[in-house]
């Protein structure tokens, strides 16, 4: 699938999930076919966490109640509690290949994302997802917080945390506000 994406004129390819040697795997499906320059994006701390709701729920990709199928993704996804592996996995996606390396969440993982940029000579990614976003969006909405305010001290606080790319959805909104 990243060939083909970088076939379609991608830069960078992003596989979402924590599979040990998936990186690897990419890097080497791209060379072989000629794309030494396509960059791959590694979710290198993806942690099991519970502010991927509203995105499921979005998508209708919310972990099924199946006889002898997990009911969440904590099987290939990081516990929220292990500080240490997100450095170990950051390290070997590098070794593999990666460019960029991610850590998702953002905000209960500020700690995390410090120990990686201490630790790497790649850039480091922040993806604050929809929990974090709808988290703030509800509190607003009821007048518990200022939108603007929290918004911009929470993109503050992940770029001081080290992050060198901050994917949001609140992407817009702090252009628009910084403009």
């Amino acid at each position: 699938m990243s060939v083909s994406h970088a076939q379609a004129g991608a830069d960078f390819v992003a596989p979402s999930d924590m599979m040990d040697g998936r990186i690897l795997t990419i890097r080497e499906a791209l060379e072989d076919g000629g794309f030494i320059n396509t960059g791959i994006m590694s979710y290198s701390a993806k942690y099991a966490s519970a502010f991927y709701g509203p995105f499921r729920d979005a998508l209708d990709s919310a972990p099924v109640d199946l006889v002898d199928i997990p009911k969440d993704k904590k099987t290939y996804q990081m516990d929220y509690g292990n500080r240490l592996e997100a450095i170990k996995e950051t390290e070997m996606d590098i070794i593999e290949g990666a460019d960029i390396v991610m850590v998702k969440p953002g905000l209960c993982y500020l700690d995390i994302v410090r120990d990686i940029k201490n630790e790497v000579d790649v850039p480091v990614a922040v993806y604050q997802v929809s929990g974090e976003y709808a988290m703030l969006k509800a509190a607003a909405e009821k007048g518990w917080l200022d939108h603007d305010a929290v918004m911009m001290e929470q993109v503050t606080a992940i770029k001081r945390a080290g992050a060198d790319i901050i994917a949001s959805y609140f992407a817009k909104d702090v252009v628009k506000l910084i403009s």
